[in-house]
C-alpha cells in the first residue's frame, strides 16, 4: 500500500481565489490555492518537495535573485522585495520546509512546485509585513514573487542549483569510501590468495590488490562526476521566461538575474548559450544520470564481490569477514547474512531504474518545453540522495570492519590447481596442462606433483613461489 499525503482537518480557514474559482485554505498553513489543488490533484510518489532540502533551498535562492534583480531595476519595491529577501532566506536557513508540500511528480511542468515556492514566500512575507497570511494585495504570489519568470525557466534552473549543492556530498561519499577501500589495500597488502576468472581460479595476487582495485575503479569516477556537474548543472535558462524568448522581462533582466543567483548561492552559476534550447533540453540530466548509474553498477560489481569473498563460512570462499550486523535467519539459529552489500545492490539497481525513468522522460518533450521535467527532478535527487547514504552506509557499516582470514587465503592459494599457472614458463605448457589434470583426477597438490616427477628442484621452485614473484611482472626468469 502507497503511504499518501496526509489531508488534516483544521478549523480556521482563510477563503482564497484563483482561475478555477474560491477554496477554504487551512489558516494555519504558508501555502495558498494554487499549491491545494497541486495536493488534492497529485497523490502519487507520496514524496513531497520537502524531502529534498537542497531543492526547496534553491528554489528559495532563485526567488530572492529575481527579487532583487527586479528591484534593482526599479520594477519591484523594496518594501516587498525586503519581504521577499527575508523569507527566503529563512527558507534557506531551514524554516519553513515544511510547507512546501506538493508531490514530486505533478503535472504541469512543475507549475505546482513553483506556486508552491511562491505563496509561501507571499505569506511569510505578509506576516514579516504584518499582514495577514492571503493579504495579497500587499504581496501577491504572481505579481511580485514570480514578477519576470516563468516555471519554465524558475524550475528547472532550481533543479540544477539543487543538485550542485547534493552532488556536494555525493563528491564527498564517493571520495571517503574510496579512502576506506585504500586503507584496506594497505592493510592486507602482505596476504597471497588466488585471483579469479569466470569464478575459477586463476592466477595469485594479494588481498591488498584486490581491494586497491576497488579503490581504484571508484576513484576514477571522481573528477567526472565533478566536471559533469561543473560543466553542465551551472549553466541555466533563468531569464528566459516561457520558452527562452525572455517575454515579459527587462532586457537588462537576465544577466543581472543569474548573476545575483551565483552571489546568493556560491555556486559559479552562468547563463546557458540558448536560452531557447535550454529550456526544452534536458540532456545534461541524461548525462549526469548516466554517471550516476555507472559509479552505482561499480559499486554494486563491488558488492557482489564482498558476498562471495565472505561467503560461508564453512562452506564458501571465506577469504575475508564481514562485520555481523544482525541475524540472518527466523529458522537457521546462527546464520548471519551480508545485509550491507545486499541493501548497495538494491540501491544500484534502484538508480538503474531511475536512469531508464530519466531517458525517457528527457525524449518525451515536445516543440520548446519537456513537461516531464518533474520526473526527472524526482529520479535524479533521489539517485544522488540513494548513491550517497548507500556509499556512507557501505563504508561505515562494513568496509572499515572486514577483517582478512589470512591463513586460509594462503592455503587455498597454495592448493591451487591455478598455481601451475606461474610454473608455465619454466617447465612448458603441456608438462603444466598435464600436472594440472592429473591434480584435479588424484585429488593432489600441484607443487607435490611437480617436485615427485623432478620438474624443478627445490631452489628454483622456492624462488619462483616467493609471493613477490606470483604477483607482478619479473624482471628476469630464474635458469633451469
Amino acid at each position: 500500500m502507497c503511504i499518501l499525503f496526509d489531508m488534516s482537518i483544521n478549523k480556521s480557514y482563510r477563503i482564497e481565489k484563483d482561475l478555477l474559482g474560491t477554496k477554504e485554505v487551512p489558516d494555519d498553513v504558508y501555502y495558498g490555492v494554487q499549491t491545494l489543488r497541486a495536493i488534492e490533484n497529485f497523490r502519487l510518489s507520496g514524496i513531497p518537495l520537502s524531502h529534498y532540502p537542497d531543492f526547496v533551498n534553491a528554489f528559495a535562492m532563485v526567488k530572492q535573485a529575481t527579487a532583487q534583480a527586479n528591484c534593482e531595476l526599479g520594477h519591484l519595491a523594496k518594501e516587498k522585495c525586503e519581504a521577499i529577501k527575508k523569507a527566503c532566506q529563512r527558507i534557506i536557513a531551514g524554516e519553513f520546509h515544511d510547507q512546501f508540500v506538493v508531490d514530486m511528480i505533478q503535472g504541469g511542468a512543475g507549475t505546482s512546485t513553483n506556486m508552491n515556492a511562491n505563496e509561501v514566500i507571499a505569506n511569510i512575507g505578509l506576516e514579516s509585513m504584518n499582514h495577514a497570511k492571503g493579504e495579497y494585495q500587499y504581496l501577491d504570489p504572481n505579481n511580485d514573487v514570480n514578477m519576470s519568470q516563468s516555471t519554465n525557466d524558475t524550475y528547472p534552473t532550481a533543479i540544477r542549483l539543487g543538485l550542485l549543492f547534493s552532488h556536494e556530498s555525493l563528491l564527498a561519499s564517493l571520495d571517503k569510501l574510496t579512502a576506506s577501500f585504500v586503507v584496506k589495500a594497505n592493510e592486507f597488502d602482505h596476504i597471497l590468495k588466488m585471483g579469479r576468472t569466470q569464478l575459477q581460479d586463476a592466477v595469485p595476487m594479494t588481498l591488498g590488490q584486490e581491494f586497491k582495485a576497488f579503490a581504484s575503479t571508484l576513484a576514477d569516477d571522481l573528477p567526472l562526476l565533478r566536471s559533469v556537474a561543473a560543466n553542465l548543472l551551472t549553466a541555466v535558462n533563468l531569464g528566459g521566461t516561457a520558452i527562452g524568448t525572455g517575454i515579459n522581462t527587462d532586457p537588462r533582466y537576465q544577466q543581472l538575474v543569474v548573476k545575483k543567483l551565483a552571489e546568493i548561492s556560491g555556486q559559479p552559476m552562468k547563463s546557458s548559450f540558448d536560452l531557447v534550447a535550454a529550456t526544452y533540453d534536458m540532456g545534461d540530466f541524461v548525462l549526469l544520470s548516466g554517471m550516476l548509474k555507472r559509479t552505482a553498477v561499480k559499486l554494486s560489481k563491488i558488492c557482489n564481490d564482498l558476498r562471495l569473498l565472505s561467503s560461508g563460512p564453512r562452506t564458501g570462499i571465506n577469504e575475508i569477514n564481514l562485520p555481523a550486523r544482525q541475524p540472518g535467519s527466523s529458522i537457521m539459529p546462527g546464520k548471519v547474512n551480508p545485509v550491507i552489500p545486499e541493501a548497495v545492490n538494491q540501491i544500484a539497481f534502484e538508480i538503474i531504474g531511475n536512469d531508464v525513468a530519466i531517458t525517457m522522460a528527457s525524449e518525451a518533450g515536445q516543440l520548446q518545453l519537456n513537461v516531464m521535467e518533474p520526473l526527472i527532478a524526482y529520479k535524479m535527487f533521489d539517485s544522488i540522495c540513494l548513491l550517497s547514504r548507500a556509499m556512507d552506509m557501505l563504508r561505515e557499516l562494513c568496509i572499515d570492519g572486514i577483517t582478512a582470514n589470512a591463513a586460509h587465503c594462503s592455503a587455498l592459494a597454495e592448493n591451487s590447481i591455478g598455481l601451475v599457472t606461474a610454473l608455465n614458463p619454466f617447465i612448458g605448457y603441456a608438462n603444466s596442462t598435464r600436472i594440472a589434470k592429473k591434480a584435479l583426477e588424484t585429488g593432489r597438490g600441484v607443487l607435490e606433483l611437480v617436485k615427485e616427477e623432478n620438474l624443478l628442484d627445490e631452489k628454483v621452485l622456492a624462488d619462483i613461489l616467493r609471493p613477490e614473484n606470483m604477483i607482478a611482472p619479473r624482471l628476469e626468469s630464474v635458469s633451469v
